[in-house]
């Protein structure tokens, strides 16, 4: 099963699930002897994140201030510490490199859905 690092974690703490491996290029924070997928033999990342966003056409002065905002949260100690204890990487950029992950993860997932063969039902 495939589960995402902060639901997993407390599980593999307690013993009550095995880990095989984080799909992340770095080790886990919250389960740092789980190696990578990479480590264990299979090069694959796939991870699980979130990223603000606003309609096309919204004023630059809005997104930066927004950028702002989420940058300063994102750079909390708090919400760092409390991200880290769930196996949570937090990351912030520009809203250039937002765009350029976005371009990124749009382009590796759409090639496997369509090598895969991959229909909306």
């Amino acid at each position: 099963m495939i589960v995402a690092a902060s639901s997993a974690a407390s599980y593999v703490k307690e013993g009550r699930l095995r880990a095989l491996a984080v799909l992340d290029s770095k080790r886990s924070s919250a389960m740092p002897e789980v190696p990578t997928a990479a480590e264990a033999g299979t090069p694959l990342v796939a991870v699980n994140w979130y990223v603000l966003v606003a309609p096309a056409g919204t004023p630059r002065a809005i997104i930066e201030k927004l950028n702002a905002g989420s940058v300063r949260a994102m750079n909390a100690p708090d919400l760092r510490e409390r991200l880290a204890g769930l196996g949570g990487e937090p990351a912030s950029g520009s809203p250039e490199d937002a765009a350029a992950f976005l371009r990124r993860e749009y382009e590796q997932w759409g090639r496997v859905i369509r090598e895969a063969g991959i229909k909306a039902e």
